[in-house]
């Protein structure tokens, strides 16, 4: 946690503050791509007691669902005190087969920026315009915006990229909690709809029960058309899809 912490002071030394960016569900043969955003303020990581609040964060992948949904709510209790902004927006299954994956992605990720930068914060971007404009592309006064993995392009949004940066910056590994969490809710809620699929179980991956619902049952609405051609033709299912950390 300290060193989460202590990458961001060092990365966003100079700026107001930072806006860490993740997704949760490129891999899954159904449902939407979710990304989440968490800003915080350069002087949230001088409040001792407020990254106490967060002891623990890290990388959703390394964490249980319990301590994800722990986390999930302090971040939503600190955003409801002002002491932080937290958001999430999808793109769906029909935004994924038009625009295929990494767009989908990027449109995600891009609502979520949009979202951060309305509301009571928005002093912090001096910049604000169009939204390639908002955070700027040179100017040092604005929010750093750092992105887990590579870069995003095109992107409307100056930013940087982290690989791995979900274990290696606070602001990132609190984006990967919200992200992975609100999609794994909204994968109950399809389970809901869909009860056959068992995508409580599995939130979408390909997990072998998955596998044989989908051959057998053929795909709902909310499977993704090109995700799952080829496992209806006999075909093993990509290793991407099967995520075992997601099958809590």
């Amino acid at each position: 946690m300290a060193s989460l912490a202590s990458f961001d002071r060092k990365r966003g030394a100079g700026r107001p503050g930072i806006a860490g960016v993740d997704e949760a569900g490129r891999g899954p043969l159904c449902g939407p791509v979710v990304a989440g955003a968490v800003l915080l303020d350069a002087g949230f990581y001088g409040e001792a007691a407020w990254l106490r609040r967060l002891a623990g964060a890290n990388d959703s992948k390394k964490l249980t669902a319990e301590k994800r949904a722990e986390l999930r709510g302090r971040i939503g209790e600190m955003a409801a005190e002002g002491k932080l902004r937290a958001v999430w927006a999808e793109a769906s299954v029909l935004e994924i087969s038009a625009h295929n994956i990494l767009g989908a992605t990027r449109l995600a990720m891009a609502r979520c920026i949009a979202q951060l930068a309305q509301g009571p914060l928005a002093g912090l971007f001096p910049a604000a315009g169009t939204e390639g404009e908002l955070f700027g592309r040179t100017e040092e006064r604005n929010v750093l915006v750092l992105v887990d993995g590579l870069p995003l392009r095109p992107f409307a949004w100056a930013h940087e990229s982290v690989k791995g940066g979900d274990g290696k910056s606070l602001a990132i590994a609190l984006a990967s909690i919200v992200a992975k969490v609100e999609r794994d809710r909204l994968l109950v809620e399809l389970d809901a709809r869909y009860p056959a699929y068992g995508f409580a179980r599995h939130k979408g991956y390909g997990t072998p029960d998955h596998i044989e619902a989908l051959r057998r049952l053929g795909p709902c609405p909310e499977h993704r058309e090109l995700f799952v051609r080829g496992i209806l033709a006999g075909e093993e299912p990509p290793p991407e899809s099967q995520d075992e950390f997601s099958f809590e």
